[in-house]
């Protein structure tokens, strides 16, 4: 399905929502698109009410309008509200968006960050980019010390399926910015009696398997390198579980990005773990 150049916020007037829109809004400016306000109404109405009465739903679009509008002058931002309950109002409107933005709540203790049923079905099911912000995130967070620049982009990789549509993503994002991509993939041995088939590759092979992994990162990086040269490239080859060093890769990041296969019915392991502890926003990117 074709989509409009538009970057898509969901909004209920809560404190993460607000600070999803306000995060839409910079990244709206960074892509030079409209911003649109969308807030899911699922109040049920025996008629329509006189257009002379302010709904709650048509109050907390006004509000963020307003707020965005007087923080960013130059940003066009449009109102939307639909008739349908929240998953499926922003599964139909993410269709129509190149990205849409989500916000989640804050630290919640040893659980990591609370991520609520409506924004994780819409992650593990949209057919666009969904961006998770944590509420309580700062411009300055996405900055240097210094203020001078942004924090690099980081995504996670998966050379065994390399996803064109994650690289597009983290590039561009990296590019946006004017900052470096830190481009991890994470590996461990099979176990034992298991072998990569084609390889010739016994499973206690470490040496070879990881000589294997890092020139299967370089030829994912090889063609979006060539697309975007002025990105500065850090490829990490790491050892253990990909969940674990995005989450430390994320503390010195201004965005993460993970894929998901489009064709599976949830987040896989790792975008799910990335979502739910990673400190940067997270972009969950589908990828046939």
């Amino acid at each position: 399905m074709t989509h409009t150049r538009v970057l898509t916020v969901g909004t209920d007037g809560s404190r993460e929502s607000l600070d999803a829109a306000d995060w839409a809004a910079r990244e709206a400016l960074r892509r030079g698109l409209p911003l649109r306000l969308l807030h899911a109404d699922t109040g049920e109405r025996l008629a329509p009410p006189p257009p002379d009465v302010d709904l709650p739903g048509r109050a907390v679009l006004d509000r963020v309008a307003l707020r965005l509008g007087y923080a960013h002058p130059a940003l066009e931002i449009v109102a939307r509200r639909r008739p349908a309950p929240p998953v499926a109002a922003l599964l139909e409107a993410v269709t129509e968006s190149e990205t849409l933005v989500l916000g989640s709540r804050g630290f919640t203790g040893y659980s990591g960050f609370l991520v609520g049923p409506v924004a994780l079905a819409v992650a593990a099911r949209a057919d666009r980019p969904v961006v998770l912000v944590r509420a309580g995130g700062l411009p300055q967070d996405e900055r240097t010390a210094d203020g001078g620049g942004y924090l690099p982009v980081v995504v996670g990789l998966d050379v065994t399926q390399p996803a064109d549509e994650v690289l597009s993503y983290a590039f561009e994002a990296a590019a946006l910015r004017g900052t470096e991509l830190h481009a991890l993939h994470a590996w461990t041995l099979p176990p034992l009696g298991t072998e990569v088939p084609g390889t010739g590759t016994p499973p206690g092979d470490a040496a070879r398997r990881e000589s294997l992994r890092r020139k299967a990162l370089a030829s994912a990086l090889q063609v979006w390198r060539a697309k975007y040269p002025e990105v500065p490239v850090v490829q990490r080859l790491l050892y253990g579980q990909p969940g674990h060093h995005l989450l430390k890769a994320s503390t010195g990041a201004s965005l993460t990005v993970v894929g998901r296969n489009a064709g599976a019915p949830e987040l896989g392991s790792t975008a799910h773990s990335v979502v739910h502890h990673v400190t940067s926003p997270v972009a969950v990117v589908p990828h046939t």
